[in-house]
């Protein structure tokens, strides 16, 4: 038997009323334990998102894996992630975001302990499809728990918290994975979550109260279920492959884009002809909404994107270990710390839209400056782009989430919360691949004539340029026959010069993207409902 929220009924007006959440007494239902009990096991999910890309190298090395298989550690757990979110939302709604969150804390746990004991390359990626799907039960309940925990004045102010946590723990993943991968081992990597995993299960066991609304769905729309798993794992597997082998001309990479649409079109005409669909498509005539959660994807495109060749940028160019890189990012990650809960009170005050356009001109500006970006840029000039960057994005991160969530009802908010979620990963693999692309398009183009340039007698080695899309001069070339200083330096300077071209114009096009997404922002608004005042909220 779970317990229910006790809902009072406050008058709105003439248009009805708007529930408001009951004062909680004692540890279970306390908003700012809930806001703890949930910032542990989100911060473990966000945390995972970066760390495993630094141990990445010593699984490779360590299991005997191709670098097909390495990318898939990656993938498969997006894949996963991606294509459940927002069916996960729905079970949270139906049957309670208190036991979906702490059957997904549970599930990650396991997987990744599961994952640390793997010998082989086929069950680590394997687990990591199943910490996926345990990821994506966690996250659209745990914006379900705030929603339904906190009054509306406070409401900003915890997603601000949730959001803050999220930034650091991703963005300090690669600091931690570093120190954990160069002094212990790459399964500690995934063993460091048990422990994680067990606390945030006995915090949410003590301290999470189950939330449902009055009308909340009884039924499942098992088609709907999968005409939009389909659509989601065809345009995620696309996205990946294009990125990965395929390219962008390729056909199959178009037959599985087209596939994708002609399953969200069939998705869209069921949802119209069934009694509970999986998501209302009258939660898009709001405008905020669907606002909302384009501007996630454009975000998650720009950010996502743009990290992926930074990381690269520090270890490539620079020569940085990956502890250093991310020490360098810390400007970065300080910046979204400080400014999260800052923006949800700013948002509180003023409403989503000033705050989203102004994150979003912010984010802008850093692309924009990161073009500027040489092998010899100083500390300084980087951490000043990296901490625009971090500012840029924390109130994004925060309005854009109350946008969603804080426009849709009561008995959808997994499905809101699952939706924000879906929108923030198909942003980011759309991202990578779209700007891997735009990378490796440049390379192509301009590596020949830096090599040209820089008068090398010898043909240059396709391997090189291969090498050039990441930055990364092979260290077994200086032992190379014929090799000397001076061919060598020439060689990395080509390979280098070579990425900061691409990588310059990568940077644009996710400045040109962040611009866009300035100009979607001015179409957001507070959550109708939150407006109704003070002592209530539409959560």
């Amino acid at each position: 038997m779970t317990s229910q929220t006790t809902i009072d009924k406050a008058p709105q007006g003439p248009g009805g009323q708007v529930p408001v959440v009951a004062p909680s007494k004692g540890l279970r239902g306390h908003p700012w334990l809930t806001l703890f009990a949930v910032a542990i096991g989100v911060m473990m999910v966000a945390l995972d998102g970066t760390i495993v890309a630094i141990a990445n190298p010593a699984i490779q090395k360590d299991l005997g894996a191709s670098l097909a298989d390495v990318q898939w550690i990656t993938n498969g757990y997006l894949l996963a992630l991606a294509v459940a979110l927002i069916t996960a939302g729905k079970l949270g709604d139906r049957f309670g975001h208190r036991q979906t969150f702490l059957i997904g804390i549970a599930g990650f746990a396991a997987a990744s302990g599961a994952i640390g004991l793997s010998d082989s390359i086929a069950l680590v990626i394997a687990f990591r499809v199943l910490q996926g799907l345990f990821g994506a039960l966690l996250m659209p309940a745990a914006l379900g728990l705030l929603r339904a925990t906190f009054p509306a004045e406070k409401l900003n102010m915890a997603i601000g918290i949730w959001g803050m946590v999220i930034g650091a723990s991703t963005a300090g993943g690669p600091i931690v994975g570093g120190l954990l991968v160069e002094h212990v081992s790459w399964q500690s990597v995934f063993f460091i979550n048990v422990p994680v995993g067990v606390v945030a299960l006995v915090f949410g066991l003590v301290i999470l109260k189950d939330h449902r609304a009055e009308n909340a769905p009884r039924s499942f729309d098992v088609l709907g279920i999968l005409l939009l798993s389909g659509a989601m794992a065809s345009l995620i597997w696309g996205i990946i492959k294009a990125g990965e082998s395929w390219g962008w001309a390729s056909g199959n990479t178009w037959a599985f884009l087209g596939g994708a649409v002609l399953l969200f079109v069939f998705f869209a005409v069921w949802e119209t002809k069934v009694k509970e669909p999986l998501i209302p498509l009258g939660m898009f005539r709001s405008v905020p909404l669907s606002a909302g959660v384009v501007l996630m994807v454009l975000m998650a495109f720009a950010f996502m994107g743009g990290l992926f060749f930074v990381t690269f940028y520090l270890q490539g160019v620079k020569g940085l270990s990956p502890v250093d890189s991310g020490m360098h990012l810390l400007p970065l990650t300080a910046m979204m710390i400080v400014s999260s809960p800052l923006a949800g009170a700013l948002i509180t005050k003023f409403g989503p839209r000033i705050p989203l356009v102004g994150g979003m001109v912010c984010t802008a500006g850093a692309m924009f400056g990161m073009i500027t970006l040489t092998a010899g840029t100083g500390t300084l000039a980087m951490s000043l782009w990296f901490a625009l960057l971090g500012l840029g994005l924390a109130p994004v991160m925060v309005g854009a989430t109350e946008v969603i969530v804080g426009n849709a009802p009561l008995e959808l908010s997994g499905v809101a919360g699952g939706l924000q979620q879906a929108a923030m990963q198909v942003g980011g693999a759309l991202g990578t691949a779209v700007l891997g692309a735009v990378m490796s398009s440049k390379v192509s183009s301009a590596f020949a004539e830096n090599w040209e340039k820089a008068g090398i007698p010898v043909p240059p080695d396709p391997k090189l340029e291969q090498a050039a899309e990441f930055g990364m001069v092979p260290a077994e070339m200086a032992k190379a026959p014929g090799m000397t200083p001076d061919l060598f330096a020439k060689i990395g300077g080509v390979i280098h010069d070579t990425f900061m071209s691409g990588m310059g114009l990568a940077f644009t096009v996710a400045g040109v993207v962040a611009v866009v997404a300035a100009l979607v922002a001015t179409l957001t608004k507070r959550g109708e409902n939150a407006e109704a005042g003070a002592g209530g909220a539409h959560i």
